[in-house]
């Protein structure tokens, strides 16, 4: 296709953090970020479902939304979205187009996430969307994303400890380039996240002068229900009618809505996008309680807790590949599993990914592993991480590597009892190539 064509000409620039490239050729193609409200969304994990819930939310209330995320499972127009729906190729072979035209020979060559990221921009710009989505790639104060001044709401889902090569060894290192996307003035929603981290947000928030918002996890009802509880001010007026004599009153305000992800993570991220939307409301946008709870049943964001049939057999999909992700998954399949019924994790890892403490919060005594390489990326080698693993757990009751994630989820299967569970993990791009070549009905 030409838009790899087109993308993977870029590839060998490899990541640069930093905002001059993107700078220059946004201002090549006029500025496009800046005809473009934005709700930028950063954090180690959950930008995916705040995103997903963000921008269903607002299509359904009415408005034109563009949603951009990364990375994408099967192909680059996932990352593209106006009201929920991916980006035609044809369209977007013509954005990337007009993108590459706009670099001139003396700017500094633009890396491929910054290309993509540009295409989005102008996309979005195009379409005149009234909205658009954007999910930060990697850290935040130096992520192609961070070109906007004003953006309507900055979020912080969460913070742990990720891509440390390259935003620092520390959670409060991390914190502070994720808060980098916070701007002077503007409001913020921050989630749930270590003192170390939370700390250091509210500290940068504070100099910035955000309205921060604290989301806190919405309550589970049971049956797949959830409430929200915030807080909405309302100015009253003395009995006396004398307007010195008004005052603030601080209401409760419940929402009810059924959730679509899986997950008890996503009491937590549906809150942050609920709180956010409370501030777009306070801004004037014409959102509903129903349309917000609408919007909440009506999500969806494909392989984060996701059941799948292959091959007649019930397997469970997730892109954990940090280890706040891989506790969030293990205490799903622990939900699912009170009888202690075997484990089979097929998995494979980045080499840049913490391996020993993704291990550590997945494995238990009696689980079964089957290892696989992560397809056309830096991948971890299956027999390494073979090693890592029985040392962080010999009490596996197997541990084997295979050349192929197809035949490794042939072999868990086939030796998976009926009541034994099946989960493939890891990568988001292992996932992806999955979904690609093994047609999953």
């Amino acid at each position: 296709m030409a838009i790899d064509a087109i993308l993977q000409s870029f590839s060998h620039f490899g990541v640069r953090l930093g905002l001059d490239s993107i700078q220059q050729l946004l201002k090549n193609l006029g500025n496009p970020h800046e005809q473009v409200p934005i709700i930028h969304v950063a954090g180690s994990n959950g930008k995916g479902s705040v995103c997903a819930y963000l921008s269903t939310i607002l299509t359904e209330a009415g408005y034109t939304v563009g949603r951009y995320t990364s990375p994408h499972l099967i192909d680059w127009t996932e990352r593209i979205c106006l009201n929920n729906q991916a980006i035609a190729p044809e369209t977007l072979e013509s954005i990337l187009q007009q993108v590459v035209a706009a670099i001139q020979p003396d700017d500094l060559p633009p890396t491929q996430f910054e290309v993509i990221t540009a295409a989005a921009w102008l996309y979005f710009a195009q379409q005149e969307v009234d909205v658009a989505v954007m999910e930060v790639g990697l850290g935040g104060r130096l992520d192609a994303t961070n070109v906007c001044d004003y953006p309507l709401v900055s979020i912080i889902t969460s913070i742990s400890r990720e891509h440390w090569q390259r935003l620092g060894p520390t959670l409060a290192d991390i914190a502070w380039e994720k808060a980098g996307i916070l701007k002077p003035g503007c409001s913020a929603v921050i989630g749930q996240m270590p003192p170390e981290a939370a700390s250091m947000i509210h500290r940068r928030a504070t100099e910035l002068g955000c309205v921060a918002n604290y989301a806190q996890p919405a309550q589970d009802l049971g049956n797949g229900w959830a409430e929200y509880r915030g807080v909405e001010e309302y100015e009253i007026e003395a009995s006396s009618g004398n307007p010195e004599e008004r005052s603030i009153a601080h209401l409760l305000k419940t929402i009810r809505y059924p959730l679509s992800l899986q997950g008890a993570i996503q009491l937590h991220n549906s809150a942050i996008a609920i709180a956010t939307l409370q501030l777009l409301r306070e801004q004037g946008w014409q959102i509903s309680d129903e349309e917000i709870a609408n919007g909440i049943a009506k999500t969806q964001w494909a392989g984060r807790l996701q059941w799948f049939t292959w091959q007649g057999d019930k397997i469970l999909i997730d892109g954990a590949h940090n280890p706040a992700s891989a506790k969030v998954l293990r205490e799903f399949v622990d939900t699912l599993n009170p009888a202690r019924a075997n484990i089979h994790w097929v998995m494979g890892m980045l080499s840049t990914k913490d391996h020993e403490d993704v291990f550590q919060e997945l494995l238990r005594s009696r689980d079964s592993l089957y290892l696989v390489p992560v397809p056309d990326h830096s991948t971890a080698e299956p027999a390494e991480l073979a090693v890592l693993a029985k040392n962080i757990c010999p009490n596996l009751a197997q541990c084997h590597t295979f050349s192929d994630v197809v035949e490794a989820l042939k072999t868990a299967t086939h030796q998976a009892g009926n009541q034994d569970l099946v989960v493939l993990c890891g990568s988001l791009y292992l996932l992806g190539h999955f979904l690609k070549t093994a047609n999953p009905v």
